[in-house]
């Protein structure tokens, strides 16, 4: 009697590939990698070039003649090489998107896919926001000073000594007349409400970029303004009674509290390595679980499903008056903290595993980098003293060139990863 023997698995059911795991986190971050290359370099090639391009100008627009109007121009030119920055980590962000597993199986389900210029316009905003609310643009500012300092550093050593000339160097993005400052400060405030609406409304296309462009304008003008004030008036400030009082109170305290001048000092030493180490990722973390659809901006999602969710239901049903002050008391909290929080929820998808996988692969990254720069530079020497000055920019820019790239595939990896598993547990990221 014959049997029917069952038909062989088709090459596409064996050649399946498996669901990547915690562990792989590395090895499908250098997938990625390998795999979209020279998207990478192009994009950060390009961002580099405006970039370098942007502090030429805005270092030599700061100096000369209608020295206000030439610091208008300096500030609005900074707002650019920061704007730059969103677009290139979200172009970069975007660019390998058709890599990832999530991606391929949202395209086969017919599922939404976003074009880069919908990215751009939804996911910028709020990386804007981020971006202010954890100061990385000072990074921006001292590379424009540093810059700024090193091409007028012969004419402030010679020149102007010698005819008793004030030096301008340095002073292009603190210079401004504080009531310009506020001037332009308040309609950029008004523009980034007009086109927030717009946005929020739909009706102008690009309304979300321009609302990002307002919001920086708005802060760094606004920032100078600050600036200007408090410097005015930190002299009087530091004599005021209350000031001394509390001044007085904070030396009580680490007379009377035990250790409590040694865990004030073990914090401020230990809290930037947190930053660097856990918040920071999970901040970048957020930012590309906005390019690839999960709408990490929304706070109530951070505390859905907790037991916070049924307080945030009441709040909902509290007059608006009241949720309106809650609102404008907490925006700072929000912006700084509700992020992190909600990519810690993302990373928490695929495990405590890779959360720590994710974390200690950024950090690595960046100690590995470090490291190699200087064996390179250990490496190939060089008797002639101070050459490394020259060489130290080509240096830098191939240094980030490859932490930049390798931390876009580690941190679409790590998406991937997250929500891979959330679609197999049948849930979906924002969930």
């Amino acid at each position: 009697m014959s049997q029917t023997s069952a038909p062989p698995p088709s090459r596409a059911a064996v050649r399946a590939p498996a669901a990547p795991t915690a562990y792989s986190l590395p090895l499908h971050m250098l997938r990625i990698f390998g795999s979209r290359a020279v998207s990478l370099v192009l994009w950060f090639s390009a961002g580099r070039a405006i970039r370098a391009g942007l502090m030429w100008a805005g270092t030599d627009v700061s100096h000369g003649d209608h020295r206000q109007v030439r610091l208008v121009v300096t500030m609005l030119i900074f707002t650019l090489i920061v704007l730059n920055e969103l677009v290139v980590m979200v172009g970069m962000l975007h660019s390998v998107r058709g890599a990832l597993r999530e991606i391929r199986v949202r395209r086969a389900g017919d599922e939404a896919d976003e074009s880069l210029f919908g990215a751009l316009n939804r996911a910028t905003l709020v990386f804007a926001t981020i971006y202010l609310a954890w100061s990385f643009h000072a990074e921006d500012a001292r590379e424009f000073v540093a810059l700024d300092r090193t091409r007028n550093a012969g004419e402030d050593l010679l020149l102007r000594p010698l005819i008793g000339e004030e030096s301008t160097t340095g002073t292009g993005l603190i210079g401004l007349d504080v009531r310009l400052s506020i001037v332009i400060a308040v309609v950029a405030y008004l523009l980034r409400g007009l086109f927030g609406w717009w946005h929020a409304q739909g009706r102008v296309k690009g309304s979300g970029v321009l609302t990002t462009f307002f919001e920086l304008a708005f802060a760094f003008y606004g920032i100078n303004a600050v600036l200007a004030f408090v410097e005015a008036r930190s002299d009087w400030v530091s004599h005021r009674v209350v000031v001394d009082a509390l001044g007085d109170q904070v030396k009580q305290l680490e007379e009377s509290v035990p250790g409590w001048k040694e865990a004030a000092a073990w914090i401020g030493e230990v809290w930037p390595y947190v930053v660097d180490a856990l918040i920071e990722p999970l901040t970048w973390l957020t930012v590309a679980a906005l390019v690839y659809g999960a709408f990490a901006e929304d706070t109530r999602s951070v505390v859905r499903g907790t037991r916070l969710d049924a307080v945030a239901d009441r709040m909902e049903r509290t007059h608006s008056l009241t949720r309106s002050v809650a609102t404008r008391m907490t925006t700072g909290f929000q912006e700084r903290w509700v992020p992190p929080v909600n990519a810690f929820r993302l990373a928490a998808r695929g495990g405590a595993a890779l959360f720590g996988m994710f974390c200690l692969c950024y950090v690595l990254v960046r100690v590995g980098a470090d490291y190699t720069t200087q064996g390179v530079k250990m490496l190939i020497g060089n008797p002639e003293p101070f050459s490394w000055v020259a060489w130290g920019s080509a240096a830098s820019v191939l240094r980030d060139l490859v932490v930049d790239t390798l931390t876009v595939c580690l941190l679409a990896a790590t998406f991937d990863i997250a929500a891979t598993r959330a679609r197999e547990s049948g849930r979906t990221v924002g969930d």
